[in-house]
Formats: structure tokens, C-alpha cells, sequence
């Protein structure tokens, strides 16, 4: 009860204000029918903004929601796909069987924690092990290369950044073919260098980087970027400056990609090294 009082004491200038507004709302709606028309338009009115101002703020509260589910069904779909490709190819089969037909499965993933002003850089997963996640599956964001996983507990995943002067990966261009390696020399977030491309090679500014698939990691054809700017290096080849597509700032959802049959091809290459 004394807080009622205090509160009631506090503001009374207010609720008098208050109560007097209303009457003088109401005598002129009764009275007058011309004032009862616009008092019924403007509270209408009035009521509507407040609506849609509500229902903007639901919309805006369910956006993490919404992505979260687009994102399983983004990772849903590119598994659907993998199947349906591996059919297409395997004219000789009269029973598909998906599962060893299938070579790459995908699992959406959300960062928890990312670095990109170090020199060797690395980001955190929501997923692991109970996941299906595991060391050695590529990372991809926004269809462009990110990372790859190099440890995982349970629940979630450790991947080392493109962002990282000990990152490799093999790249090409798209336009002719030529592969070479990609690395990050430690400078600018948004560049990588594409080295070992010979100098009778013919390619643009503009032009298109992707993975090769060689490394057993990445599927063949994920994008990288496109060419910024290249220079003639030491010795009969090129130093091409590649602008990522990624934008390592703005990391949230990503497609985490694993290659089924990465072990089997590993241990049948080791045999003749």
C-alpha cells in the first residue's frame, strides 16, 4: 500500500493530466459528431502503427530463428544434391545405394568465436564429435572457403583460419584450369596469394579462384575469390593477389563439409610415395 501511495504521491500531475485528457477526449466524441469521427480515425490510426511497430519486433526477434532453420535446410539440401548427382553418374547400377554412392556430407555450423588480426588465426564451431564433425572437414561460408577443422571435443569444433600463415590449399583458375597454392602472407583480411602459376599462362583481373579437390579436403570447384592484381615473381611464375569472397568479419552460419571417402583414397595414395 505505501508504495501505491509513493508511486500515486510521485505522480499524480500525470495521472490528473491523464484523466482530464480522457474526459476532454470523451465530451468531444459525444458532443460533436465531426470531433467523434477524428477522435475514431486517429486512435484507429494510432492503434495500427502499434501494430505493425509489435509485429516488426517479432519479426525482428525470430530473424536468429529464421536463419538458424535456413541454414539446416541449406545443409539438408546440398546432402539431397550430393545423392542425386552420384545416381545421375552411376549409369551400371540397377539398386542406388546412396550411402556408398554419396562422397561429401554437409552440416550447418555456427561461429562462436573468431580471430582475424593475428598472424596464425582460428575459429570457433557450435558443433563436434556428437555431431558428426571431425578433424580434417572443410569449412565453407557464404559458398566460399573459410577453414578448415584441426581439433574437436564433443560439442564443438576448432578451425583453422584461410586467415593463417600456415594454411595451404590447392586453387586454380577457373577460366583455363591452372593450379597453383593458396596461402594468406599475414596482411589484409580480404586478400590471399595464389603462387606457382606458370608466366606463359593467359588469365585477367576479374578472373574466377577455386579449389581443386586435390587435397581430399575441399570438393573440387568451391569458390576462393577472383583476381585482384598479379606480378611476375622470382624464377617463371606469377604472384597473383586474389580478393576472398569470405568476409572472415561477418563469419555467423557456415557449411561444414566432410568427405566420406577421404581415408580410403589417403591410404591407397600412401602406398606409392
Amino acid at each position: 500500500m505505501r508504495n501505491l501511495l509513493n508511486f500515486l504521491a510521485r505522480f499524480n500531475n500525470l495521472i490528473i493530466f491523464l484523466i482530464l485528457e480522457g474526459i476532454t477526449l470523451y465530451l468531444l466524441s459525444t458532443g460533436n459528431s465531426y470531433h467523434n469521427t477524428r477522435v475514431v480515425k486517429t486512435t484507429r490510426g494510432l492503434a495500427y502503427r502499434l501494430e505493425q511497430m509489435v509485429n516488426n519486433s517479432r519479426n525482428y526477434l525470430r530473424l536468429r530463428e529464421i536463419n538458424q532453420v535456413l541454414a539446416i535446410k541449406n545443409a539438408n539440401l546440398l546432402n539431397s544434391l550430393e545423392n542425386v548427382m552420384k545416381n545421375r553418374d552411376s549409369l551400371f547400377f540397377s539398386v542406388r545405394d546412396t550411402i556408398h554412392l554419396q562422397q561429401y556430407v554437409h552440416t550447418s555450423a555456427q561461429i562462436v568465436n573468431n580471430t582475424i588480426n593475428r598472424q596464425k588465426n582460428f575459429f570457433t564451431l557450435n558443433k563436434g564429435k556428437n555431431q558428426g564433425l571431425g578433424v580434417d572437414m572443410a569449412v565453407v561460408a557464404d559458398d566460399g572457403a573459410a577453414g578448415i577443422i584441426v581439433g574437436c571435443s564433443q560439442n564443438f569444433s576448432v578451425a583453422m583460419s584461410l586467415l593463417n600463415i600456415d594454411f595451404r590449399l590447392s586453387a586454380r583458375i577457373k577460366s583455363n584450369g591452372y593450379f597453383g597454392s593458396l596461402t594468406w602472407d599475414g596482411n589484409d583480411y580480404r586478400y590471399a596469394v595464389l603462387s606457382e602459376i606458370p608466366q606463359h599462362v593467359t588469365f585477367g583481373v576479374g578472373d574466377t579462384i577455386e579449389t581443386t579437390g586435390y587435397s581430399a579436403v575441399f570438393p573440387e570447384g568451391v569458390m576462393i575469390g577472383t583476381i585482384n592484381d598479379f606480378e611476375r615473381s622470382g624464377g617463371d611464375f606469377y604472384r597473383i593477389r586474389v580478393l576472398l569472397k569470405t568476409d572472415f568479419k561477418r563469419l555467423h552460419y557456415l557449411d561444414v563439409i566432410g568427405n566420406l571417402k577421404r581415408n580410403e583414397r589417403l591410404e591407397l595414395e600412401e602406398q606409392f610415395r
